[in-house]
């Protein structure tokens, strides 16, 4: 089941603080709760992908996105992630969520998120999200155009235009 409390709770906390740019690492802190665990008494690789979802949230929220999806009837989707999982996060252990917008190309944009045990990276994302209206998906342009960020998307870095011509290649629909 969808964690409600929890979003109802980093929306709560999100509405007491300053706007922020989309472009600034936003950090949020988390638990792992029972509930959250696998068999292996870790971190669901799941769960993982649904705090990362209550992450971009407050982020959106921030931002100002949030407001310019009301208002423009908007909405967003994942088009694409790669996550990369290096540290086991335990039950009760404290961590660290930081999500920052890397830029954006003709259709999409890219946001990273990394959780954090102290100074230690457990795991990280790079998602491709589309925003989305009736007639399918708003520019990035538009986008931040409604958020008062004018002028191109900032060089993304190599890493992510490989990931993006690597993801191009990948044959869709699946064959088989």
């Amino acid at each position: 089941m969808y964690p409600f409390a929890r979003l109802a709770l980093e929306l709560y906390l999100a509405r007491k603080l300053a706007p922020a740019s989309p472009f600034e690492t936003l950090v949020t802190h988390h638990r792992c709760w029972p509930w959250d665990l696998d068999p292996w008494r870790e971190l669901n690789n799941g769960r993982t992908l649904t705090l990362y979802d209550l992450g971009r949230i407050p982020f959106f929220q921030r931002t100002g996105i949030v407001g310019a999806m009301r208002t423009n009837r908007w909405g967003a989707s994942i088009a694409g992630a790669s996550v990369r999982y290096r540290k086991r996060i335990k039950l009760m252990a404290r961590f660290e969520m930081r999500t920052r917008m890397l830029g954006w190309d003709h259709r999409f944009s890219y946001v990273e998120q990394s959780l954090w045990l102290g100074e230690t990276c457990a795991n990280h994302i790079l998602l491709r999200v589309a925003v989305t209206d009736a007639q399918g998906i708003v520019a990035p342009a538009k986008v931040g155009a409604a958020l008062g960020v004018s002028g191109e998307s900032p060089a993304l870095p190599s890493w992510v235009q490989a990931w993006i011509a690597a993801d191009a290649e990948r044959p869709w629909p699946p064959q088989g």
